[in-house]
């Protein structure tokens, strides 16, 4: 795991369209079309995601665990938000990060994230154990 160290930063990029609006997704009034918290919160999981996954062993991957996000600004249809995430803990398994979200304009995101280190055949076996029917 040396390849994980603090300090390194990834960035994912989107178009805002009319499918990642709040009034679309329903955590907004109808009239609400502007970029939904639920999304910007993804696209910072996924700059973290992607920063971290391809430097793990084969058969390991990460997820989050948790996040403290503030949306501090509302992003219009049409405008490209950026997230950035910056590795800023390792301890074990466990990954801390730094996260941001930027349109065009400004700030409109930021809080911190934690992803796990997980043996995927191990974590989909304890989920299989819950419900073998559906994760057959």
């Amino acid at each position: 795991m040396s390849k994980l160290e603090p300090g390194i930063t990834n960035e994912s990029t989107m178009l805002v369209q009319a499918k990642h609006t709040a009034s679309h997704l329903g955590s907004g009034s109808r009239g609400v079309d502007v970029l939904a918290t639920p999304i910007m919160i993804g696209l910072m999981e996924d700059a973290a995601r992607h920063l971290v996954d391809p430097r793990l062993e084969p058969g390991q991957m990460t997820v989050g665990v948790n996040l403290n996000v503030t949306h501090l600004a509302a992003t219009p249809i049409g405008m490209q938000v950026t997230a950035r995430a910056e590795l800023t803990e390792v301890a074990g398994r466990w990954l801390t990060f730094k996260v941001a979200a930027y349109d065009e304009k400004e700030k409109i995101g930021e809080g911190t994230h934690t992803r796990a280190i997980i043996k995927l055949d191990h974590f989909m076996a304890k989920a299989r154990e819950k419900s073998p029917d559906l994760l057959s």
